[in-house]
């Protein structure tokens, strides 16, 4: 294991300026950072990332951990886009600038004079990345998006829960979390192609959409299986797949259940965990 182990440097030398907020932006530059990539996050001189103060203050008053682990790794500078000399500051980063990276409201970089054409007119090169909730063309595109959103709109919640029951939201932040990292790897795979054109590209993904790739084998049992449509999404994440496993939860005293999970055959495997 002789040197595999952080910090890792295979971004040194990329440049990012982030202009994005609360989990589902953060987490693609966070992990860019984590590889090395130098990223300067952009922030509301008055009040900053309103991921801050998501879930509360730390102790002391200090951010909130909800930012601290979306954010580590990062450099941080305060500007006000709505002044002339702001908007100037953040296109003259961009001038030396490899990545730039935004999920703010629908409409409003481009209002903020901060578009994907005005960018490249000043950066060819430049890796112009937006998280979106919907996509273009979606009736919704215009629309903000919470995890929760994407995650009802994208399908994980009508294949989480028990069947005839209503539909429930998965406690892991698949739509904010899962959304970035596949940014990430939209941004990686980028970087590469520009190594050979030299030429960047606008990068665009929404959460719905990112959503919908994390549910790709419950479509397959839909397909394969006869049942309602409502039936077969909720058994798909309970006792169905296209492996013909199955999957029993049991509750235990204490806070502690056990999940057996057997693909039909002989095969089969057990994990404890807390109900707490």
């Amino acid at each position: 294991m002789s040197g595999n182990f952080a910090p890792l440097n295979c971004l040194k030398g990329v440049k990012v300026v982030d202009l994005t907020q609360f989990e589902a932006g953060p987490t693609c530059t966070e992990a860019l950072a984590w590889m090395g990539a130098e990223v300067v996050k952009v922030e509301n001189p008055k009040r900053g990332d309103p991921g801050r103060q998501v879930t509360g203050s730390g102790p002391g008053g200090t951010d909130s951990y909800y930012f601290k682990i979306l954010n580590a790794n990062k450099k941080s500078i305060t500007v006000d886009l709505k002044t002339p000399q702001g908007i100037q500051l953040v296109k003259d980063m961009v001038k030396s600038a490899d990545v730039f990276a935004e999920n703010l409201a629908p409409g409003t970089i481009e209002r903020l004079g901060l578009g994907y054409d005005v960018l490249k007119a000043i950066n060819p090169g430049i890796i112009y990345c937006q998280v979106k909730g919907f996509g273009e063309g979606s009736p919704y595109e215009k629309s903000l998006a919470f995890d929760m959103i994407a995650q009802a709109a994208g399908g994980t919640m009508s294949v989480t829960g028990e069947p005839g029951q209503p539909p429930v939201k998965p406690g892991c932040t698949i739509g904010d979390t899962g959304t970035g990292m596949l940014m990430c790897i939209s941004v990686l795979g980028a970087l590469y192609e520009k190594r050979a054109t030299g030429k960047g590209r606008r990068l665009q993904l929404a959460m719905q959409d990112s959503v919908m790739h994390y549910i790709r084998t419950s479509f397959a049992v839909m397909a394969a299986e006869p049942w309602p449509l409502r039936m077969i999404a909720c058994a798909s994440s309970l006792s169905s797949s296209p492996s013909n496993s199955s999957v029993t939860v049991w509750a235990r005293s204490q806070g502690k259940g056990v999940l057996i999970a057997s693909t039909g055959g002989s095969r089969s495997a057990q994990a404890s965990f807390s109900t707490r």
